[in-house]
Parts: C-alpha cells; sequence; structure tokens
C-alpha cells in the first residue's frame, strides 16, 4: 500500500475488538526462529517524495537483459514475445478479471484455459494438463507430493541435475510435510545411477531435461525402473522452447511433466511473475493439483466450458484437497498460450531449431578462446565451460564491457568450491552475431 493511515488511536481501538493484548500478540502462532530480533536496518520515516527518490536510486542500479549482449539462462530465458501478445493480454476482459469462482459464468476464461492445457499437453506428450501453476519450482514440489499419494510411499530421489533453487523448495516441503529425499550432487556431463537408489521406499525419481548443466538424456530405461519398483518419473523442463525440437517426457515413460512456462509469451521481468505447466495421465487427475477446464455442451446443445476438476482447498474441504497453495496464473497462461498460438506448430520448430543452431555455434566460438573448456556434449541451448578461474569474478569483470555472460556456478552452489570455476552459457534467437563475438572477445581478454 502507497498509505497507511492508521493511527495509534486506531490500532489500540482495533485490538480492543478482536481481543489481542498487543500487536505482537498477533503473531504468537509464527515460531520465535522466523521473527526478527531487532528491526531492518532501514530509516524510521521518510516522507513519500524521500522514499520515492531513495527506490528510484537503487532501481537504476539494476541492468537488464535488453540493455547488454545477455547469455543468462539457468531457467530464465531471454525471447522475443510477439507484440501482439502484450495487446490481447492487456484487453480489459482479461487484464482485470480473476479467479472465476463461479466459473461457468466465465466462458472466455474457461475457454483459454481450456486451449492452454491442450497445447500444454500437447506438448509434454501427456493426456492431461491443468490450469497452470505458479512457477515451474513450485510444480515441481506439487508433482513429488503428488507422487507420495498416488503410491502411498514418503521418499522422492532427486538427480544432481535438477536446479538447486527447485531442489532447495523440495527440500522446505519435505522438511515441514514430513517426506525423506535421496538428493544428491552432480556435475556436467557426469553419469548419476539413479536406477540403484530407486527402493521400495521410493515414490518418485525427479529428473530435469535438459539438467540445469545444459545436458540431455533419454530417460526411458530409468522410467521402466522406477515402474517396476512401483515409483514414478517426474520430469522438469525448465526451457519450454526445447519441446518443439527434444522428444516429449511422455514419449519417456513420464508419469507427471512439469515446466517453466515463462519462455513462451512472458518476459523476464527481474523473475517473475511466471507461469507453471503440469501435466500427468490420465488416471492420475483425480491426484492433480489445481484445476482442469473441460469441454462439454449446454442445455441448447451449444458448445461450452466447465470447470471439471478444482482440489484446491478453496473449493472443497481443506482435508480434501491435493494442495492448499497451487493456483493458475490466468494472465501468465494466457500469454502463453496466445504466444504458442501465435508461432503454431511449424512455428515452434522452427523456434526451437534457431535456438539449438544459435548454440552450437556459440559453444564453437567460445570454446576456441584459450583456457575455456566446453563440458557439455549434448545440449538444446544452454551449456556449461569450465573456466581457469573463478567465474563470479570474470562474469563481474564482463558485466563493465557490457556483456552478461551467464550464470556462474558459485551463483547456483555457493557450498561446492569445485564448481566454482564453471559458467553455464544460454543463447536464444535474440543473440546476435555481435554478441558472440563480444563474448568471446571480452572473454578472451578477460582471462
Amino acid at each position: 500500500m502507497r498509505y497507511l493511515p492508521h493511527t495509534d488511536a486506531d490500532r489500540r481501538d482495533l485490538l480492543k475488538e478482536i481481543g489481542a493484548p498487543s500487536i505482537e500478540a498477533l503473531f504468537r502462532d509464527v515460531p520465535e526462529a522466523a521473527r526478527l530480533k531487532a528491526p531492518l536496518d532501514l530509516p524510521d520515516h521518510m516522507t513519500e517524495l524521500e522514499v520515492e527518490r531513495a527506490i528510484g536510486a537503487m532501481a537504476a542500479k539494476n541492468r537488464h537483459a535488453g540493455q547488454m549482449a545477455s547469455f543468462l539462462g539457468c531457467g530464465a530465458y531471454r525471447h522475443h514475445v510477439p507484440a501482439a501478445v502484450d495487446h490481447l493480454i492487456q484487453r480489459g476482459e482479461f487484464l482485470t478479471s480473476y479467479t472465476p469462482y463461479q466459473p461457468e459464468v466465465s466462458q472466455g476464461t474457461l475457454q483459454y484455459l481450456f486451449e492452454f492445457q491442450t497445447q500444454v499437453a500437447l506438448l509434454t506428450g501427456m493426456e492431461v494438463a491443468n490450469a497452470s501453476m505458479y512457477d515451474g519450482a513450485t510444480a515441481c514440489v506439487e508433482a513429488v507430493m503428488m507422487a507420495n499419494r498416488l503410491t502411498r510411499r514418503r521418499k522422492a530421489v532427486l538427480s544432481g541435475g535438477l536446479h538447486p533453487h527447485y531442489r532447495e523448495i523440495v527440500e522446505t516441503h519435505a522438511r515441514f510435510s514430513g517426506f525423506a529425499l535421496d538428493a544428491r550432487t552432480s556435475a556436467p556431463g557426469m553419469a548419476e545411477d539413479l536406477a540403484s537408489r530407486i527402493d521400495g521406499e521410493s515414490s518418485c525419481v525427479v529428473v530435469q531435461n535438459p539438467s540445469v548443466f545444459g545436458d540431455l538424456r533419454d530417460f526411458t530405461a530409468l522410467g521402466a525402473t522406477a515402474h517396476k519398483a512401483g515409483a514414478l518419473l517426474i520430469v522438469v523442463v525448465t526451457e519450454a522452447v526445447s519441446l518443439g525440437l527434444v522428444q516429449p517426457p511422455g514419449a519417456m515413460g513420464a508419469d507427471i511433466v512439469v515446466c517453466e512456462g515463462q519462455s513462451l509469451g512472458n518476459a523476464l521481468s527481474f523473475g517473475g511473475p511466471y507461469v507453471g505447466l503440469f501435466a500427468t495421465r490420465e488416471r492420475y487427475v483425480r491426484q492433480m493439483p489445481g484445476r482442469v477446464a473441460g469441454e462439454t455442451v449446454d442445455v441448447d446443445g451449444r458448445r461450452g466450458w466447465v470447470l471439471t476438476l478444482s482440489t484446491r482447498e478453496q473449493h472443497i474441504r481443506r482435508e480434501k484437497a491435493t494442495s492448499n497453495i497451487c493456483t493458475n496464473s490466468g494472465l501468465c497462461a494466457l500469454a502463453f498460450a496466445i504466444h504458442l498460438a501465435l508461432l503454431g506448430e511449424a512455428g515452434l520448430t522452427r523456434l526451437a531449431a534457431l535456438n539449438h543452431a544459435q548454440a552450437v555455434r556459440l559453444a564453437e566460438k567460445v570454446e576456441a578462446v584459450n583456457g575455456v573448456r566446453l563440458l557439455t556434449s549434448s545440449f538444446f541451448n544452454e551449456f556449461t565451460l569450465a573456466l581457469p578461474g573463478p567465474a563470479a569474478a570474470i562474469v563481474d569483470r564482463l558485466v563493465d564491457r557490457g556483456v552478461l555472460a551467464g550464470v556462474p556456478g558459485a551463483r547456483l552452489w555457493p557450498e561446492r568450491a569445485e564448481l566454482a570455476n564453471l559458467l553455464i552459457v544460454a543463447a536464444t534467437e535474440m543473440t546476435t552475431d555481435e554478441d558472440m563475438d563480444l563474448l568471446v572477445r571480452t572473454l578472451g581478454e578477460s582471462l
């Protein structure tokens, strides 16, 4: 809120009305470990104008990917979003609408969610998809908890190629929801023996394709092993554009597929909002979190849409809900659907092929730089380099030369000193020849 009107007298009256002795008493259910021990190091008060100036000065320090030659990736990718996407999602019917709690009166919303679900199912090679999630990371942990419910088991096996931020979110839920994790580390190009880690207590094995290092894998055999042991295969995809070229997870035997959908229709936006994709097999649909919009006919036989499944706690009894946090990121899902519809199947395939081609060209160029080694042998549009020194320091130096060189290993794994020299680099259709040459030149000079 820009303006807080309550006086001290107002606060006393409010506390008296609700029967609380103090403001501190309102926070008694927050664990002591989660409470601040002292006020934040911020000014006690400033005028509105002073606050605007201070925040504006902070914001001016940011440099966004559009201002520089950018090779950032690791789950958030710079792609071109057609102007038609922003134009359409800013129509009042879409921009001002919220979750339809009387859904059948919102036929337009239900129709685009139905089309979105169809697109996600086709992309992932699965039978059914929901009306979206918050983002790829929270969709990942929802998939693990869904597998726990389906198998009645309480242990998940996590690949070392899973994005560490996704892993941290799963670890947080495991700690508070009471399920076990078998999560180990990995490295670029490293073969993991995930099959040997699946046992009679495992509900699922979670892999990412391409991995956080950019490695592409075929998980068909792993899926068969998991199924034989009574576990499910969960495949995470952080780069949705890859599904235009890479074999879909459904064809590898995946039981649940979750994706970050930011790449289509949604700008980087300094980290959000993004949109999570969630798809599964039809036989598991009743344990899928979120909502499903379905097609029907009305009393006059006309085509229409309904909310056929809604398993969140706002719609049903809390103890029956599959998730208490999930929702659909409606506007972001609409942007995704519009962008994909504009591309069409052939357009998505061409876009994916262009991304791969640009990455191959970039890999060839940077590998020629003295002291640089390419560690990823099979990739889509992202790969890992080994530098002769700490990558974070080199990235910092290149920023001053107008280059966002990529994501250093220390940024994702600060506790793993052996990964400090790694640099994860991405190329998309936005990467120009001039960008590549600038990276190669400045990287060579910096080294």
